[in-house]
């Protein structure tokens, strides 16, 4: 079996799709089998084959194993909202059990590298009693975070890695990406966060190549993630 991880992000809309299938696409350039999946996503279109997210598709994009969307993607909701309040308005539960089903079929799927990508931030609730960060927990896998670099991102960073270890699970890694194209005294922030975080900076994605992840995969470094 491969290396899996969980990938969060410092909150939502800070590049985890993005950077995911960045991830992808360097270890595919590296000759390794790859594979991902998107446990829940919300912000789904219908389509004539049903609900479909742009996220998991990019994901589907960007992996070499070829996994049906239901795999890829087992719980898709259509409202652009939090997942658990959508999935009220749906009228279906968010089940970590199944979710950690799906995970374990694809990660026992003979990828090299499988990549499970969260919604939102850490604690993003699926239900009155249930957070996402329950999943990464069941499959006991480390975690790779998302930092989105703007105003306020240290403390985002700080408490989501605090939280990610107080929840038992290693951080394997992070990955900073400029979202904010004018940050100020973004190369401070970054080497704050470089003494900061206890795991090593997988690469740094300027908001220069923010349109295509196959660029991006050329500024990451995937080595800590895989077997020495």
């Amino acid at each position: 079996m491969g290396r899996s991880y969980f990938v969060a992000g410092t909150d939502t809309e800070v590049g985890k799709t993005f950077v995911s299938a960045a991830l992808l696409t360097a270890a595919a350039n590296a000759g390794l089998q790859t594979a991902a999946v998107k446990p829940v996503a919300s912000g789904c279109v219908r389509t004539e084959n049903g609900l479909r997210n742009e996220d998991a598709l990019l994901l589907q994009e960007a992996m070499t194993m070829p996994l049906g969307y239901q795999q890829v993607n087992p719980f898709a909701l259509e409202p652009a909202i939090a997942p658990h309040i959508a999935a009220i308005e749906a009228g279906t539960q968010l089940n970590v059990a199944r979710m950690a089903g799906v995970c374990r079929g694809v990660m026992c799927a003979g990828a090299d590298l499988v990549l499970i990508e969260g919604a939102g931030g850490w604690r993003t609730p699926l239900g009155p009693r249930a957070f996402l960060s329950q999943l990464p927990r069941e499959l006991n896998t480390p975690v790779i975070l998302v930092v989105g670099m703007r105003l306020g991102c240290i403390n985002h960073a700080l408490l989501t890695a605090e939280a990610i270890r107080r929840d038992g699970l290693p951080l394997a890694g992070w990955v900073a990406n400029f979202v904010c194209p004018e940050m100020v005294r973004g190369e401070e922030n970054l080497a704050t966060l470089e003494a900061l975080l206890p795991a090593p900076l997988l690469g740094v994605v300027p908001h220069s190549v923010a349109g295509d992840y196959r660029e991006v995969a050329q500024h990451l470094d995937i080595r800590p993630l895989l077997p020495a």
